[in-house]
């Protein structure tokens, strides 16, 4: 596998840093790993793909559909994409730029700004 996944929890929040590849082969664990989470309570996960050297449109997928997945349930979803100037790890950003799908996205530029940033307030409905 061209994939290593480690999980650290930093209250509320769920970090899930991938290193290698994010593809056909790997990113069913990541969807994986996503759910596990969404199954245990967690519903506020960073995704540090800071160390990912390439992704394909299997690994576009599973980001969106943790993205909905996480919406579903009233969660956050947070990403962390490689610095600019990170030859090995520009491929993704253009990958999500070029599919239209970056907007979609809360980006951050690493782990601690991702963690300690909180949402405004939702307003309280009638």
């Amino acid at each position: 596998m061209t994939i290593q996944l480690d999980e650290d929890e930093q209250e509320p929040w769920t970090v899930l840093r991938v290193r290698g590849e994010l593809d056909l082969v790997t990113s069913p664990l990541i969807r994986k790993r996503v759910h596990a989470a969404v199954a245990g309570g967690r519903h506020d996960v960073v995704l540090d793909l800071s160390a990912v050297r390439f992704c394909d449109s299997s690994g576009v997928g599973v980001l969106i559909a943790s993205r909905r997945l996480m919406r579903s349930c009233g969660g956050r979803l947070r990403l962390i994409l490689p610095a600019p100037g990170i030859e090995d790890g520009a491929q993704i950003t253009r990958v999500l730029a070029a599919l239209g799908v970056r907007r979609l996205f809360d980006v951050y530029a690493d782990v601690p700004a991702a963690v300690a940033v909180e949402d405004r307030p939702r307003p309280m409905s009638a």
